[in-house]
């Protein structure tokens, strides 16, 4: 069973294309325009063992909001895509991760219903020339479209490079533990309602 997708979505602030291989070896293209949103991309493929390509142009003249809003948005759409009718998945996924005085955790649903805690006490503002508020736009385009509930916890940390680093392996990690297929489970939906 291939679980692979492929979306392209297009608006006047961003043309993004995404391709996924939930089954792959965390190989991954990105270019997104954003350096340190690749670099977080790049987390979550290689620690998710997700291939992944993300081709994306961006409004960034104006700034990077757009840009990582709607690669959230639009992985979102090729995870739910990728996993199908969620058929024998685990479902359930979570994962701490530390790097050095960092340490996070996430925990993830595929619930059928988006909903997003995050908890993250950033340092500073600023992580280079990106905005650490754009961390909550990309999950929460994510959630809103992958049809997933997500919680994220940042536990400690005092480099904010660091604390959003280990939000982005532990992501991937939980994202891997998910979609992975349960072969005690298979053919069966991960509900006693029968559907999510």
């Amino acid at each position: 069973m291939s679980r692979t997708a492929e979306i392209t979505r297009n608006t006047n602030e961003t043309q993004i294309r995404v391709a996924i291989n939930l089954d792959g070896t965390g190989k991954n293209k990105l270019n997104t325009g954003v350096p340190f949103l690749d670099h977080m991309l790049d987390q979550i493929s290689r620690h998710g063992l997700i291939d992944l390509e993300i081709e994306a142009v961006g409004d960034l003249h104006i700034d990077a909001h757009h840009t990582v809003e709607d690669t959230g948005i639009t992985l979102g759409m090729a995870v739910a895509k990728a996993v199908g009718d969620k058929k024998g998945i685990v479902r359930y996924g979570h994962s701490y991760v530390p790097l050095d005085e960092a340490l996070s955790r996430v925990v993830i649903d595929f619930s059928g219903r988006p909903g997003l805690e995050m908890h993250i006490p950033f340092t500073r503002a600023m992580i280079g020339t990106f905005d650490v508020d754009l961390t909550g736009e990309f999950f929460r385009g994510f959630v809103n479209h992958a049809g997933v509930t997500l919680h994220i916890d940042n536990l400690r940390g005092v480099n904010a490079h660091h604390q959003c680093e280990t939000v982005f392996k532990a992501f991937g990690r939980a994202l891997r533990m998910a979609t992975e297929l349960d072969p005690r489970a298979a053919g069966t939906i991960p509900s006693t309602k029968g559907s999510l």
